[in-house]
């Protein structure tokens, strides 16, 4: 079953008719760019038949700056027997006809772009003879420069998408406590999805969709010893756990910085909101503590997802954040966005002060410009992030934003709740 991905998509509209098995090659130019099929090209459909026959739908994207026509070929590796394909773009079909043995562009057909932004191509054709796409050419107005698609770049890195971040504006004062409220829209909840809601400098928390059956609640610390390895972090570097929670799994992680990690299997649903709690006491050994609690609407009651000890290091909450990342590189076409409600922190003194200012920030698969489909700001009294989806409106890097002030104080009593 196809998964229809929520865009606003660019109007195309066909200058030449449908060609049927047409196999003309026209001289490509100098000019024409080339698109490559690895990292910018995604399984989005796939359907069997009553014969046993799959056949799938390959769904590339790119965006454009300029208008006009555009010439679109496609190039493959030889091919063992004669293939046919369906090529189609904004509902507009073409099919050719690949010839045996043949590595020369096949020229799809002639588009009139009328809107900057993305264009999506789908091929179909049956899995069993799908071609070895090696790349789409492009030329004409619409294909001058700039342009972004996932080039000299890494294709995991391009198929994931953009990760976005929302970095809290803290006050002068130590602060010790970070409350965050977090909703994610009904149909946003993707596989592949992490919620990042209570972030920190030495580590986060959040909620993830892990599979069709399978959601978390993640927390992890990173080692101040810096290695994507975890079994090479020195014993007296390493993150020691002192607490976990019922039904919390603990283990390590690496190859994004390595450390302690604990998750617990819980089945939030999206459109519902959900409250998390993080602190950050340092103590008087050279170490810090960090702890994370869940609100659990089903027995209404905060319940700790685990305790560690950082060793080598001797601080407050810091650099309190959210995030929105994909992690599943099959999963990168898809949009999603999030909620992130009236945000708290409590002092070392136990003052509660509200939060109300964000700075959105992304990461290098934004700045290197190869994906576009990014945004944060707020809406409807709540920071919100979005990625995925090949949407054309990103919000600038380093914008900041200002949320109406709540005054709804958690309803926490950390030395009684917790």
């Amino acid at each position: 079953m196809r998964t229809k991905t929520p865009m606003k998509m660019v109007l195309v509209s066909l200058l030449a008719s449908t060609m049927t098995f047409c196999h003309t090659v026209p001289t490509v130019s100098q000019q024409a760019v080339s698109i490559p099929i690895d990292g910018n090209t995604y399984v989005t459909e796939r359907t069997e038949s009553k014969d046993g026959e799959t056949t799938i739908c390959l769904s590339s994207w790119f965006k454009v700056s300029n208008t006009g026509l555009l010439n679109l070929y496609i190039k493959t590796a030889p091919i063992k027997a004669e293939t046919k394909l369906t090529i189609e773009v904004d509902g507009k079909k073409f099919k050719i006809k690949l010839n045996e043995d043949s590595t020369m562009p096949y020229f799809v057909g002639k588009v009139n772009v009328k809107e900057a932004g993305y264009i999506r191509i789908d091929m179909h054709c049956i899995e069993s003879q799908n071609p070895k796409t090696i790349e789409w050419m492009i030329e004409g107005d619409a294909a001058k420069e700039p342009l972004a698609f996932v080039r000299n770049f890494t294709p995991y890195w391009g198929l994931r998408g953009p990760s976005v971040h929302m970095g809290y504006t803290l006050p002068q004062e130590n602060v010790e406590y970070f409350y965050n409220e977090i909703t994610v829209p009904e149909g946003d909840d993707k596989i592949g999805s992490y919620f990042m809601t209570n972030g920190f400098g030495e580590g986060y928390c959040g909620i993830q969709v892990n599979s069709k059956s399978e959601r978390r609640i993640l927390f992890s610390v990173w080692s101040p010893f810096t290695t994507d390895d975890p079994k090479s972090i020195p014993e007296d570097q390493r993150v020691i756990l002192l607490e976990k929670g019922k039904d919390v799994n603990i283990g390590e992680f690496g190859n994004e910085g390595s450390g302690g990690q604990s998750f617990r299997r819980y089945n939030w649903k999206a459109g519902e909101t959900y409250k998390l709690l993080t602190r950050v006491h340092p103590n008087n050994d050279n170490s810090t503590t960090y702890t994370a609690w869940f609100f659990n609407p089903e027995s209404n009651e905060w319940e700790v997802i685990a305790s560690f000890k950082r060793p080598k290091t001797n601080t407050w909450y810091k650099g309190a954040h959210s995030f929105l990342e994909n992690f599943a590189p099959s999963q990168g076409y898809l949009g999603r966005s999030v909620l992130f409600s009236n945000q708290w922190v409590r002092t070392a003194e136990g003052e509660w002060i509200e939060l109300t200012e964000g700075k959105f920030t992304c990461d290098a698969t934004a700045g290197a410009g190869v994906r576009m489909d990014y945004a944060g700001g707020v809406k409807s009294g709540a920071f919100y992030l979005q990625n995925g989806g090949f949407f054309n409106t990103p919000t600038k890097y380093g914008t900041v934003f200002t949320r109406e002030t709540k005054r709804t104080k958690p309803q926490v009593d950390v030395n009684k709740d917790l």
